[in-house]
């Protein structure tokens, strides 16, 4: 979060920013800064899990503006945490933070800026479709960012105060002035409209000397320096003379440091400030003001070569770490095509989970999605090892550390992390596949992109608690199997009259459980090579159109939208409900030999029946030209899954209806009532 207060001191001075034209250069960007920012200040929603098409369009239209300059982007992301944990007791107080702001968001329905689950895996997705240079540091990236910014002689774009301390020769764009959906023109040339800060016009602009910045950024206090919680405080208002109105903390620090030539005079003087101290107590303070300053050296890039020739950096030479993660794991990680938590398992043991809106009642939604990362632990961790990794997570409106035993079961155990990817395709698509307890030919008349979140999907409604409804189920299939969900969002909103619905803390708790499940199961298939297909999540889930569809559901509103869907889309439905409801009938017998053929013949008889009940209803209830347009749709839909039983349920089921309209009108009413139901 950087410098404390400082963003606010430098916008009460904006003399010391420069408008600039910005246009045809290279651009370093905190990705993490920019993820963040982009999802919050678009206006996107919170609180029902994410809408995630809409993130993605907003990326889209940002890296387009920047190509429209000739604004050539790399994105410089976070990586795992620093092996000695400076900045544990920063991260803890935020967690504590993070977890009353969810359960007041549940229960206020206001935004919390709490990021969605698996927006960040959207904003990586999307990058990457888009052939934007992406790199994950291995710990903290500011000062990579900074370093490739220096080597490159270009700006950085970011709104981390910690920017506004580093000595950056190209300077710093802050993201809140960078108007990148305002592009202009001059001649031929397009540019984006921003401000640029300097450290030597802040600098001039308060008489104070450059090699003095570091000081000011850990005496005012940062990430890493925290004097009031050390029961440590200055005054520094009392030293103001920074021509403001009122006395500031940070314009009374800045006034006091114009007095000194070099750090350490500053350090000692402030040291002074501070009272009676004990010549131990005078050392700890000392040793972080220095850890605070030093974060703020620029070391030679590491990610230059990456960018150029595809490099990974190699890992730190630290004794703390060696030989803890393997050398393959390194490009991949640097790709961002490895979640950097794995990081932290491998040198801290340790997992931080996220922490999505929800009832502080409500137990975790992470919960349902242990056993998949206890077969991600055991494969980093290996076999036989006592090792357990600490999660940390939340319990209530607590945060809780709960050991977790890594698991090795089935293929899993044959494996090791050093030659993990070399193993054949084959095996770890089993170890995949047994996480998620399906299997391989239950999958296979699914297409790829969607035998992930179909896999994911029997193994919530298998250990969701409580167990979701049907109603909810059917809206989850709906959203995976559209293919367009913003256009489908904004019928449904027209059509019904209504905007995004009260947060369902019910629905909202299981879909957060699904989102879990489907995190911590790309992330195994991720560790695994991608032995299935990763699914683009922006184009999987859409929060918001999911929980209206439970809405409408619940409420006997017509989905006439989504009967309009493309035959592909019914297609894509019926093919998923199928695999589910085969899933369902093999979890619920354990056959005998002599009971197998009957078995077989009932796992292929119930997706019939449930489907043609389904279809039975549509055709009782509607007789118009345009259902039939939609019901044929459906039909052609279901012969080409080889269900070609159900194409006889048409004619005899309008033939019955006719006949039942006539004798019971009341019930035919009562039927028109409930909805259109396709499902």
């Amino acid at each position: 979060m950087g410098v404390q207060g400082l963003l606010t001191f430098v916008e009460t001075h904006r003399q010391i920013y420069r408008e600039v034209q910005f246009s045809m250069n290279r651009l370093v960007i905190d990705g993490c800064n920019l993820l963040y920012l982009m999802y919050f200040e678009s206006g996107l929603d919170q609180n029902h899990g994410g809408e995630y098409a809409a993130f993605e369009a907003h990326i889209e239209r940002f890296v387009a503006a920047l190509r429209v300059c000739g604004i050539k982007p790399y994105v410089v992301l976070d990586g795992g945490s620093d092996y000695n944990d400076k900045k544990l007791e920063t991260q803890t107080l935020r967690a504590e933070d993070r977890i009353k702001r969810v359960h007041q968001a549940a229960v206020s329905g206001r935004m919390e800026h709490i990021l969605p689950q698996l927006a960040k895996l959207v904003f990586k997705q999307t990058l990457a479709r888009l052939g934007v240079p992406v790199a994950q540091c291995y710990g903290e990236a500011d000062q990579q960012i900074a370093a490739l910014a220096c080597e490159w002689q270009c700006p950085v774009l970011s709104k981390d105060s910690d920017f506004y301390i580093f000595s950056l020769p190209g300077g710093l764009l802050p993201l809140s002035h960078f108007r990148w959906e305002a592009v202009e023109q001059s001649g031929s040339r397009s540019y984006i409209p921003c401000k640029m800060y300097n450290t030597s016009s802040f600098c001039v602009f308060f008489n104070i000397q450059r090699q003095l910045l570091p000081t000011f950024a850990a005496l005012a206090g940062n990430d890493y320096v925290k004097l009031q919680r050390m029961e440590l405080s200055i005054n520094w208002a009392q030293f103001d003379r920074t021509g403001g109105e009122t006395a500031s903390r940070l314009g009374g620090l800045v006034s006091w440091l114009r007095g000194f030539q070099k750090p350490q005079e500053a350090l000692d003087a402030a040291l002074g400030l501070m009272g009676e101290l004990s010549g131990k107590r005078k050392a700890d303070v000392l040793q972080s003001l220095h850890l605070g300053m030093e974060e703020y050296q620029v070391p030679p890039s590491s990610l230059k070569r990456f960018f150029i020739h595809g490099t990974a950096p190699p890992f730190p030479a630290v004794k703390e770490v060696a030989g803890l993660v393997p050398d393959w794991i390194r490009l991949p990680l640097t790709q961002a095509r490895l979640t950097a938590d794995i990081l932290d398992v491998l040198q801290l043991n340790r997992m931080s989970l996220s922490i999505p809106v929800d009832h502080k009642d409500m137990p975790s939604a992470n919960l349902t999605s242990r056993p998949l990362r206890q077969v991600t632990y055991g494969l980093l961790l290996g076999g036989g090892t006592p090792l357990q990794v600490t999660e940390t997570d939340r319990d209530g409106l607590q945060l809780k550390s709960t050991l977790v035993q890594p698991a090795f079961r089935g293929v899993a155990q044959r494996l090791v992390l050093n030659s993990l990817n070399t193993v054949e395709l084959s095996e770890r698509l089993q170890v995949l596949l047994q996480a998620l307890q399906v299997t391989e030919a239950s999958l296979s008349r699914l297409p790829p992109q969607l035998r992930l979140p179909v896999a994911v999907t029997c193994y919530w409604l298998q250990r969701a608690q409580p167990p979701p409804s049907e109603r909810l189920l059917k809206a989850l299939l709906l959203g995976l199997s559209d293919g367009d969900p913003l256009r489908h969002r904004a019928a449904l909103r027209a059509e019904h009259q209504i905007s995004k619905p009260k947060l369902d803390l019910t629905v909202a708790h299981a879909f957060n459980q699904w989102q879990a499940c489907l995190r911590d199961s790309i992330q195994l298939n991720q560790l695994l090579g991608f032995p299935l297909p990763e699914p683009q999540v922006a184009r999987l889930y859409e929060g918001t159109l999911v929980h209206q569809l439970v809405h409408m559901m619940k409420t006997g509103r017509r989905l006439k939208a989504f009967l309009k869907s493309s035959r592909s889309s019914v297609r894509q439905y019926q093919a998923m409900l199928s695999v589910i409801h085969q899933f369902h009938a093999q979890e619920a017998s354990t056959p005998s030999d002599t009971q197998k053929k009957e078995t077989a013949s009932r796992r292929q008889r119930k997706p019939m029946e449930d489907l043609t009940a389904s279809l039975q209803q549509l055709f009782l209830r509607y007789e118009d030209e345009e259902t039939e347009t939609e019901v044929n749709s459906a039909v052609r839909a279901l012969e080409d899954l080889n269900l070609d039983d159900l194409v006889m349920v048409k004619t005899r089921y309008r033939t019955k209806e006719r006949n039942n309209r006539c004798n019971n009108p009341e019930v035919a009413r009562k039927e028109e009532c409930r909805g259109w139901n396709l499902l």
